[in-house]
């Protein structure tokens, strides 16, 4: 089996550093080429010793800088998003894992499917904002697009062996978030340091909020209606705190197909890299017994209204979810800054979808430029509130 050569875009981040952690355990298997990182130049030199890649890209020149200056001799070290661009699109390039946290991510991401590299897509927001145009020109190019999202990966490997014209429904499960039992009367004073308090995942600080909200179970609704071409009429949540089943299919004739695993990221990470086969990982077993019983609970949207606002996104079509994305960005990060209520989050990101006339997304800047626009609305209901 020839050895894949893989870009890791984000790898700085958590499910880059776990890619990385999978690549070292099967050196017959992977060739790290490439290494697209933000600011954290002592990771990424770490990395770079470790795995010598032909190509590393930063944030920006100052980083470079002081990277360029450790390098090990045969690197090349590149600044800014067209660094990312061109890690994204080399020859050299057999796949692509796709990490880069939030809109950055979707120069990127497009670049591999323009380039014809298969894509391990960790970055949600690039179909969130231009789902419809990139799973297109993903066909066109005949390019395959592997969710590395535990709830995605978990449906795609459910639908492996069946007729997609037989599925009924699709049902992607969440913990709930850290925030799940807490009563609708103390959410407006949720602390940032209680919100990142995730009961099962170590993942970002935005993502972790957006668990605690429950709109990061919204936003995979939306990537899940372009991922597997399912209206979002068909598409539901089940809440499921143990995190064991992660998601399901519903097939016409009553039948439901689940994956299950412990949580670890390794797991759906490793399955987009060495599709269409399978890496003997040496995770914990999932021991059913012990765990004695797996609960279910449909989400409240009365206590957790964010999810809805996708399935209005959805609705209103066109740069919509592009909006949306843009001002969770904002809401989280002004949450994260005390400069919002936890509650804040979903009244912000509700007004600027409200505030938006959508238009059919032509562009990767075109949906860029949308959601750009939903950040800098829900950026001034912030400031306005404050003042």
């Amino acid at each position: 089996m020839p050895v894949k050569k893989v870009a890791i875009l984000g790898c700085t981040g958590s499910i880059g550093v776990q890619a990385l952690d999978v690549a070292a355990r099967f050196p017959e298997r992977f060739q790290v080429v490439g290494l697209a990182a933000g600011r954290n130049g002592a990771r990424v030199l770490e990395q770079v010793r470790r795995f010598r890649p032909r190509l590393v890209s930063v944030a920006d020149e100052a980083v470079a800088r002081e990277v360029r200056a450790e390098a090990p001799p045969g690197t090349e070290v590149l600044a800014g998003e067209t660094g990312a661009v061109a890690i994204a699109s080399h020859p050299d390039v057999d796949f692509v894992l796709a990490a880069i946290s939030g809109g950055a991510g979707l120069r990127s991401t497009a670049a591999a499917i323009e380039a014809g590299k298969p894509v391990g897509l960790a970055n949600k927001e690039s179909l969130v904002l231009a789902g419809e145009l990139l799973m297109a020109r993903a066909a066109a190019k005949g390019v395959p697009i592997l969710p590395v999202d535990s709830e995605h990966s978990a449906i795609h490997q459910s639908l492996v062996g069946h007729n997609r014209a037989e599925v009924r429904r699709l049902l992607l499960t969440a913990s709930g978030g850290p925030l799940r039992g807490v009563p609708a009367a103390e959410l407006r004073t949720v602390t940032p340091e209680r919100a990142l308090k995730h009961p099962n995942w170590t993942m970002g600080a935005k993502i972790t909020i957006d668990s605690a909200t429950l709109m990061n179970k919204g936003l995979e609704v939306i990537e899940a209606r372009w991922l597997f071409g399912v209206d979002s009429a068909r598409i539901d949540i089940v809440v499921h705190p143990e995190s064991i089943v992660h998601s399901m299919v519903e097939y016409i004739d009553g039948s439901m197909v689940a994956q299950l695993g412990i949580s670890d990221m390794r797991g759906p990470i490793s399955y987009a890299m060495a599709h269409p086969g399978r890496l003997p990982l040496d995770l914990a077993p999932l021991d059913l017994a012990r765990l004695g019983k797996l609960t279910f609970e449909t989400p409240d949207p009365a206590r957790f209204p964010a999810f809805t606002l996708a399935y209005r996104a959805l609705e209103r079509g066109g740069t919509s979810p592009a909006v949306l994305s843009g001002a969770d960005e904002a809401a989280v990060a002004a949450f994260l800054a005390r400069r919002c209520s936890f509650t804040e989050i979903a009244e912000i990101c509700a007004d600027v979808l409200e505030a938006h006339a959508p238009e059919p997304v032509r562009s990767v800047e075109q949906a860029l430029a949308a959601s750009d626009w939903g950040r800098r609305e829900a950026e001034r209901r912030v400031a306005r509130a404050e003042r």
